[in-house]
């Protein structure tokens, strides 16, 4: 993996985000681009909007600029569709707390938008993929099943209206999980999305050298994931996420594979995986009832080298 030498990074590539220090600052900085996955273009800006400050919250930060990164066929796009983007991204980005100053378009005949946000954390708040400890609780602050429903809706398996509820779990920023995370005391984070769940958790393992036992009847699924994955409604991009977390991953007998398909859907704009030791579950569960924020505990932290087990 590539290493910078230079001392102002604080933390470097393989992490939800980018740190660095500057002067007596500590910049957050990270990019990410998706391609659409709702057909409303308004709803689909916010959506790449949430998605992209996702990983400074990861990271215990806040988010402050946004640059955009747009790709599309001009002439297939009337100026309508881009302005509606547009507007949803920054209505997003508003409600985030973070201004958008700038961007770059291409003609590309892939439709491809998001943003490279930049951000500020302190010291003592940064939560790392690598912060894991043997002893802590496992937390995720969202439903997985965006990848499985919205291809369900592609394959004509699902009515558009009934994907709402996947909508407003991807347009629900991270920002009260990442402040619910800091105040607890929280070390150890990630944003559960392309890679699916298995996938970072697997990542968050590996970098703080423990191993995750997973519960599987505590994840908590959008309604009919299980049953759209057993029609076929499945992303390629799960099946790589299994392959690829398979081999480091030890399954219960009674783990089916409709059960580990789910656990690696590709998510877009997912929820929080915080490890949390037990002493800071109460100041978490204090902020998640006042903010009305949801949770569910799925696991903990057990002394090892980077595995998973889920029963």
């Amino acid at each position: 993996m590539y290493k910078c030498k230079n001392r102002g990074v604080v933390v470097g590539p393989g992490d939800d985000a980018g740190v660095f220090q500057y002067k007596s600052n500590l910049l957050v900085e990270t990019v990410d681009v998706i391609t659409p996955i709702v057909d409303d273009p308004y709803t689909f800006g916010a959506i790449c909007a949430a998605n992209s400050v996702s990983d400074v919250y990861a990271m215990g930060g806040t988010p402050l600029t946004a640059l955009a990164i747009l790709g599309f066929a001009s002439c297939d796009f009337a100026p309508a569709v881009i302005r509606s983007l547009l507007k949803g991204a920054v209505d997003k980005l508003n409600e985030a707390g973070t201004c958008l100053i700038g961007g770059h378009s291409i003609e590309d005949n892939e439709f491809k938008f998001g943003f490279a946000i930049s951000g500020v954390v302190e010291k003592n708040n940064i939560l790392r993929a690598g912060g894991a400890s043997a002893g802590d609780i496992l937390v995720l602050t969202k439903e997985i099943g965006t990848g499985i429903l919205t291809s369900a809706v592609k394959l004509g398996k699902m009515r558009r209206p009934s994907l709402k509820p996947a909508i407003d779990s991807m347009l629900m920023l991270n920002k009260t999980a990442a402040g619910a995370a800091v105040y607890a005391g929280a070390k150890g984070a990630t944003d559960v999305t392309g890679f699916g769940f298995l996938g970072h958790a697997l990542n968050m393992a590996k970098r703080s050298r423990v191993n995750m036992v997973i519960h599987n009847n505590k994840i908590p699924l959008m309604k009919r994931v299980k049953d759209f994955i057993a029609a076929g409604a499945v992303p390629k991009g799960a099946k790589r996420n299994l392959e690829y977390c398979s081999k480091n991953t030890s399954f219960a007998s009674n783990i089916s594979n409709v059960d580990k398909l789910s656990l690696s859907d590709p998510q877009t704009s997912g929820g929080m995986l915080i490890s949390l030791c037990p002493e800071g579950m109460k100041k978490f569960d204090k902020v998640a009832g006042r903010e009305k924020m949801s949770y569910s505990v799925i696991g903990e932290v057990v002394e090892g080298k980077g595995k998973l087990t889920v029963k």
